[in-house]
């Protein structure tokens, strides 16, 4: 059915006891696809045809998967293709912000079905955690009113916040939310909603999101540079993202860094010079404020005096921190995304392209050395959404490495 143009899947395993890995590969074989008969499953996997029947009836029986007519195509059988029912799982996203917080819903590929926001009172979590559980019952009974079914299929919640997890911070330090961070968040969560509870920082959110409906869909090797209220990276190595022991990594913001013509003792943090609160403090401007992103635009289209010198500071910085990240990590592109807008997305990835070195510049190259990815106040709270349809359906290599190890015990 698929002779023309190569599938990309990730490799199963006929061992026994490895059926729910085997599940997950089909799936994502499926998302990456979106359709394909048994025949292209099978070799795409590795998988043995018996094997990948079985699993397609499983998945159909489970309401995941869905065949579609069958296709006839010259002197060959006619084949079956499947695709993934949209509408076999859904998730809730949870953004908490400085500010603000956001809830989306989304199904199990990726489209986004209800959304809703709310101001964060004063107080920290003290205030704040009703606001939280207020704004997710929302989204839930908005979602039920689109997809009944939702209720029985929803696999989990997904939290994203700023980071740097378990670091030590002032509660009144305006980068980080250090009241936020030592709150018990997943359990309150947890017990609020009934539903499983992930966390990740939210430039990792940013890039799950990138990776699921966004430009690092069907990507192995990207990093997502996320530049909102602070700066950070998601890292999406061999198909998958890299959280660190931590759940750290890629926090690039906290970098020590050296402007020019600075002495040594004049080293701030990469992200004071380098996102979007230290726009807002050039352009006296409140992050607090709903219409920032058009104050923000206005900036940007009118030429205001004050923004080429946080520009050019700005890209010395990320084109140093664009090529640390090729030289580790070998990318087949760098995305630049998170809660900015649009505009300003442009305009700093026009003026860094003539300036990076030409280290990654390769031959061969099949994606943008640096692309613009999703730009919007949304970003984040779409990656925490997908985060537990990542984490119920995507492949998880760790895990066949341990029932191997089990098997030569």
């Amino acid at each position: 059915m698929n002779d023309l143009r190569p599938i990309r899947a990730k490799s199963g395993t006929n061992q026994e006891g490895t059926s729910a890995h085997n599940r997950r590969v089909m799936i994502d074989a499926l998302r990456l696809n979106g359709q394909l008969s048994r025949a292209d499953l099978a070799r795409a996997t590795a998988l043995t045809k018996q094997t990948v029947s079985n699993i397609i009836e499983e998945l159909e029986r489970d309401g995941l998967v869905q065949s579609l007519a069958v296709v006839r195509s010259g002197r060959g059988q006619p084949s079956t293709p499947y695709r993934l029912v949209a509408e076999g799982a859904f998730a809730i996203g949870l953004q908490i912000d400085r500010h603000v917080t956001r809830t989306i819903a989304v199904d199990l590929v990726g489209t986004v079905l209800a959304r809703g926001e709310a101001n964060l009172p004063v107080g920290g979590p003290a205030t704040g955690v009703k606001t939280l559980l207020d704004l997710i019952e929302k989204t839930r009974r908005d979602l039920a009113s689109i997809a009944p079914q939702s209720e029985d299929r929803l696999v989990g919640l997904g939290a994203a916040m700023p980071g740097p997890f378990g670091i030590e911070g002032e509660d009144d330090d305006p980068w980080m939310m250090a009241a936020w961070q030592n709150f018990p968040l997943l359990e309150t969560l947890a017990a609020g909603t009934g539903l499983d509870v992930g966390l990740q920082n939210d430039s990792a959110a940013a890039a799950t999101a990138e990776r699921l409906v966004g430009a690092a869909h069907g990507v192995d090797h990207a990093i997502c540079i996320y530049l909102g209220y602070g700066l950070g990276a998601g890292l999406i190595l061999n198909g998958e993202l890299y959280r660190g022991a931590n759940g750290n990594a890629g926090e690039i913001g906290m970098i020590l860094s050296l402007p020019r013509g600075a002495s040594e003792q004049e080293r701030t943090p990469l992200e004071h010079r380098a996102s979007i609160a230290s726009l807002c403090k050039l352009l006296e401007l409140d992050p607090a404020d709903p219409d920032l992103y058009a104050r923000i635009d206005a900036a940007v289209t009118g030429e205001d005096v004050r923004l080429p010198g946080w520009l050019d500071a700005a890209v010395y910085e990320l084109r140093a921190a664009v090529q640390a990240l090729e030289t580790i990590f070998d990318p087949q592109t760098v995305i630049l995304c998170g809660g900015l807008p649009p505009g300003l997305a442009r305009l700093i990835t026009d003026a860094m392209q003539p300036l990076l070195p030409s280290l990654a510049d390769r031959r061969d190259r099949s994606l943008p050395r640096l692309q613009i990815g999703f730009t919007d106040p949304w970003a984040v709270a779409i990656g925490a959404a997908a985060e537990p349809i990542s984490r119920t359906f995507d492949p998880r290599f760790s895990a066949i490495l341990k029932i191997r190890t089990a098997d030569l015990s």
